[in-house]
């Protein structure tokens, strides 16, 4: 929101200060959100011990000025290098000091821009322009809609569908406040997942004086680098995944070596040694965790212009392929693409070696609550009790659905609900079904996920962003 209001004042500067190209005159911009600009559910959490997954560098709102959030650090008076990770509520103050700044400048041009606190639950079009649903009743009316909800939903993890709402079952570690308030000292927890959210419930548990135990289908931790960085060079490999074949019966092969080759640009050592192949996940931590501390990986280097490159590739691919392609190697981009930071590796090894932490062996065959506490059942080990779950298996991308006579977008149904957006054009308009004309609704951010595989990358959101402020501004209608 920040970036799309900032291109509106841009293009309207550059139209001579009141019109904008095709005639028409931006009055207002009106953000819907149930919490501060900004502060949002896992990156508006203010408990320092939650890291950005991502390097300072790459975390720029301005794709002009790349520098924008570590010179936004330093002013802050914060020593923070480009490749540190910074506590996330650091990256939630950067985004709402971006948007005061985005307001008080459209202020001075006469556009009133403000935020509405509340959810939005659905759009509805009609001849006088659209009509925004609140959760609590409110309607707003709008001339043109950018749908950019992010995440909300957390998913149901196996065997916990029937406790949703159950007084000792935590549906997410986010906020993580309400880990310390609910849960009393030295708490018993199972932990649902076993990647960045679990991680996450993980530290914050075990700093709290509980115990935690991680399962999850995969029994996988993430592998371990130094942060998500900028690409050091350019990838040559890369860059030519966009001119494959999508009809190509060995596109993954091909996809795969591409990666790399594009490792052995950066390092003759054998993705082989910059690996753990321990069977034990802690073990396979610990080599990992020494790899990254003795300078002997490659591989993240190309972490960023990979996820670029299929990016730029998902277009071109049929319905469906995209997803064949990452199913095909989820568990490369679950361990490696969302890879934790060293330091919270350290952090996870000293909770294990003191007893705090454990992994399971394997996911839960039986779950139950019985006389005050959960009995789980494992294959292959005798049943468990535990004071409290908490679900860490992460959120579901929104899913657009329209109503039955297509007057009305939902943001964020629950599959099934209705007819659902499954592909957006290279706008990123939605159409009531193929081949009809765009509406006045765009989408940026998570919500392209049915075009845009690794869409909540800051870079692509960024750019988003921009191509949908530069399309509004020019639009013959106010905002």
């Amino acid at each position: 929101m920040v970036h799309l209001v900032r291109e509106l004042l841009e293009a309207r500067d550059r139209a001579g200060g009141g019109r904008p190209p095709g005639g028409g005159r931006i009055r207002s911009v009106r953000l819907v959100d149930p919490n501060p600009p900004g502060w949002g559910l896992a990156f508006g959490d203010r408990d320092p011990l939650l890291l950005c997954n991502t390097a300072a560098e790459i975390n720029s709102l301005l794709p002009d000025r790349p520098a924008d959030f570590v010179d936004h650090l330093r002013e802050q008076g914060l020593e923070a290098g480009p490749l540190d990770c910074v506590p996330r509520a650091r990256m939630a103050a950067y985004c709402h000091d971006r948007f005061d700044r985005a307001r008080a400048r459209a202020r001075e041009l006469g556009v009133e821009v403000r935020h509405v606190r509340g959810t939005a639950g659905s759009v509805t079009a009609g001849p006088a322009g659209h009509r925004v649903r609140l959760a609590d009743g409110r309607e707003l009316r709008a001339d043109e809609v950018v749908v950019a909800t992010g995440v909300r939903r957390p998913r149901v993890p196996d065997g916990f569908a029937p406790f949703q709402d159950h007084p000792r079952y935590l549906d997410s570690p986010y906020p993580a406040a309400r880990i310390r308030q609910r849960l009393p000292a030295g708490s018993k927890v199972l932990v649902l997942g076993s990647h960045q959210s679990a991680i996450d419930a993980a530290l914050l548990l075990c700093r709290d004086g509980h115990r935690a135990t991680l399962t999850s289908p995969s029994g996988l931790l993430p592998a371990v680098r130094v942060s998500l960085a900028s690409p050091v060079r350019a990838f040559p490999p890369l860059e030519g995944l966009a001119r494959l074949d999508p009809a190509d019966p060995l596109l993954e092969e091909r996809v795969l070596r591409c990666a790399v080759e594009s490792v052995r640009l950066l390092s003759r050592v054998p993705l082989r040694r910059q690996t753990s192949r321990a069977a034990d996940p802690l073990q396979r931590l610990r080599e990992e965790t020494a790899l990254v501390e003795r300078g002997d990986l490659a591989w993240p280097g190309i972490m960023v212009a990979l996820m670029e490159a299929l990016i730029a590739l998902g277009p071109s691919l049929p319905a469906g392929r995209m997803e064949a392609l990452l199913s095909r190697f989820a568990g490369l981009t679950g361990r490696y693409v969302t890879a934790m930071t060293s330091r919270n590796a350290r952090r996870l090894l000293a909770h294990a070696e003191s007893g705090a932490l454990r992994l399971a062996g394997s996911y839960p065959r039986s779950v139950a609550f019985e006389d005050g506490a959960w009995r789980v059942e494992r294959p292959g080990a005798a049943p468990e009790r535990f004071d409290y779950a908490v679900n860490a298996t992460g959120f579901l991308p929104p899913t657009l659905c329209w109503n039955r006579d297509g007057t009305g977008l939902y943001l964020d149904a629950p599959p099934g609900a209705g007819a659902a957006v499954d592909r957006l054009e290279a706008d990123l308009r939605v159409r009531r079904g193929p081949g009809a004309p765009p509406e006045r609704i765009w989408v940026v951010g998570v919500g392209t996920h049915v075009r845009v595989p690794f869409s909540n990358l800051l870079g692509n959101v960024v750019r988003q962003a921009g191509q949908v402020a530069r399309e509004l501004a020019g639009a013959r209608v106010p905002v």
